[in-house]
């Protein structure tokens, strides 16, 4: 059985804990019957002790299998290749969530339907922003009503490109909400609130020229860049080498930055010289999502 997942990035500069996108970035679980329960990981995170152990993965996946065999205490080898960057704002942590309840499934002999599968998802993760493109892949926007993940996706075309700029620490994901304000002013919140629209209207139209002034934000992303200042270089850099929006993906510390397949090569080389001490990655983007296989 093979489960493949897509990084992602989220917000997009004033989306916030709402817009999405995926990344043809993924990680893959090999999964096969086994007398007893074990594990290998490779690539990122390969030697982490914390990471190595898959405990997230593990308890999800064997809480969802029980539920869905009727506690049946089956055991398995998981093989992972980990190639998302751990703790970097690109979706690491929803990646194995959703990967976990796919494998469930898959492992069940269930047919999965993807928009349970992220209802079940936000079981584990409060924030659709994330989980949904690594489901759905695509554009997409999305909300939260009780229980249940609302979305519309949109498919994005194979002339983008993702260029990201991976820095060498993280930005803790708890302590970069503890640096937002609990009050914020009617004119932040429109401010960013018009732009999140606009920004939906572009992606849906595919129309790239304006997504410079849409990808402002006054909510969360200027406030989190202080805690890595380097990234304030990064994003004016980006621009100006023909970066079409450049913003902080999810809470950091990775930079995302969507180029047009032509730009993008001269944009990374660019990033390169100016950043030798940060990872430059560039990818097409994702229209998949999570992908089981028996």
């Amino acid at each position: 059985m093979q489960i493949s997942v897509p990084a992602t990035s989220a917000n997009l500069g004033p989306g916030f804990d709402t817009l999405g996108l995926a990344i043809d970035l993924r990680n893959e679980i090999v999964i096969k019957p086994s007398r007893f329960l074990s594990l290998s990981t490779k690539g990122e995170g390969a030697q982490n002790p914390r990471i190595k152990k898959n405990s997230l993965f593990l308890h999800i996946f064997n809480e969802q299998f029980r539920r869905l065999t009727n506690g049946s205490k089956q055991s398995f080898r998981f093989e992972f290749t980990n190639r998302i960057p751990i703790s970097r704002g690109l979706g690491s942590s929803s990646a194995v969530i959703v990967s976990a309840i796919t494998a469930a499934h898959v492992a069940a002999g269930l047919k999965y339907n993807k928009r349970k599968i992220l209802n079940l998802a936000l079981r584990y993760e409060h924030h659709p922003d994330n989980i949904t493109p690594a489901v759905m892949g695509g554009f997409n926007v999305a909300c939260l009503e009780g229980d249940r993940v609302y979305s519309k996706k949109r498919r994005l075309p194979s002339y983008l490109r993702a260029v990201l700029v991976v820095p060498n620490r993280t930005i803790s994901t708890n302590r970069s909400r503890h640096v937002l304000p609990k009050m914020y002013s009617k004119e932040e919140l429109v401010y960013s609130l018009s732009r999140a629209a606009y920004m939906t209207a572009l992606f849906m139209s595919e129309s790239w020229d304006q997504l410079r002034i849409a990808s402002k934000d006054k909510i969360h992303q200027e406030r989190r860049m202080r805690m890595m200042p380097e990234l304030f270089e990064v994003q004016k850099l980006a621009l100006e080498k023909g970066a079409l929006m450049s913003t902080l993906s999810g809470s950091g510390s990775t930079f995302f930055n969507l180029a047009y397949a032509d730009d993008a090569v001269n944009l990374h080389a660019a990033l390169e010289e100016h950043f030798p001490q940060f990872r430059i990655m560039t990818h097409s983007l994702d229209n998949v999502g999570v992908i089981g296989k028996p």
